[in-house]
């Protein structure tokens, strides 16, 4: 049987690390370096004279006060958009796995099959909808559209799927109904599943950058992906600013790394393809 922490598995663990780490670590690098050392011919990897000057006019300069207040509203909208999509899909997912009823199959074929539609078709219906409810510039508009995706409702029904059926029949004999089985016994064994759909969720609605200019008119009101892009001036680039905005928005990203990178592990594992 061979061995898989010979030298080819360290070798490859090393690549990987390089392409994925090395991009991080010059974003990171690049926010100390000066503005003309950051347009320098060949480039320099580490700063010759390491400078604070990025933060400070991300953070104190008057042009770039909003930067806060942005990354509070890409918080707060990625965080609702979250709980938003797994009670959504977590409910229709516990549906389509456990109750019967007419046209359940033909249903779930039609939610798979929007899995194949590119999702910027989507982007003027969306928009005419919130439009005529009123919440375009408005938090709403990032946090409702997406919550019932056509993955997050499969994801969570494979995962209900392989759920023991035992565990809900001794809460049925108990007289408790569909709604409050869900509650009490299918989501507490679905941790797993639940936290990887909502750390996809937030990501997903963290990163976005079309979506948010679409639909959000007013500065203040911008989210961090959309409001970074106006750090770009009209004929040159302050890079150091914009790679210490970078850094600001990577800072959630790491952090669910770090705290929930093993309920995703399990919730993914634990999601396979079920009939």
């Amino acid at each position: 049987m061979r061995r898989k922490n010979g030298p080819l598995f360290w070798v490859t663990l090393g690549i990987l690390t390089v392409i994925f780490v090395g991009p991080l670590l010059l974003i990171l690098l690049t926010s100390f370096k000066s503005q003309s050392e950051s347009r320098t011919v060949p480039p320099t990897y580490f700063p010759a004279e390491p400078t604070l000057r990025a933060y400070d006019v991300l953070f104190f300069q008057d042009a770039a006060s909003p930067v806060l207040l942005w990354f509070a509203n890409s918080l707060g909208a990625a965080s609702m958009h979250a709980l938003l999509v797994v009670t959504v899909c977590s409910l229709a997912g516990y549906a389509l796995a456990r109750m019967e009823f007419r046209f359940k199959r033909a249903i779930f074929t039609g939610i798979i099959l929007t899995l194949f539609v590119p999702s910027f078709i989507f982007l003027m219906p969306n928009f005419l909808i919130l439009d005529k409810i009123g919440w375009l510039d408005t938090i709403w508009a990032l946090v409702v559209p997406g919550a019932a995706g056509a993955f997050g409702v499969f994801f969570m029904r494979q995962f209900f799927l392989g759920l023991p059926k035992e565990l809900e029949e001794s809460a049925r004999l108990d007289g408790a109904s569909p709604l409050r089985t869900w509650w009490s016994i299918v989501l507490p064994n679905a941790r797993p599943a639940l936290v990887t759909l909502a750390v996809l969720s937030f990501l997903a609605n963290w990163n976005d950058f079309i979506w948010p200019i679409y639909v959000l008119f007013s500065p203040e009101r911008l989210t961090l992906p959309a409001g970074l892009s106006r750090l770009q001036g009209a004929y040159t680039i302050d890079y150091p600013v914009v790679m210490a905005g970078a850094m600001l928005a990577a800072i959630p990203v790491l952090a669910l790394y770090v705290f929930v990178q093993r309920y995703v592990i399990e919730g993914v594992a634990s999601s396979g393809v079920k009939g």
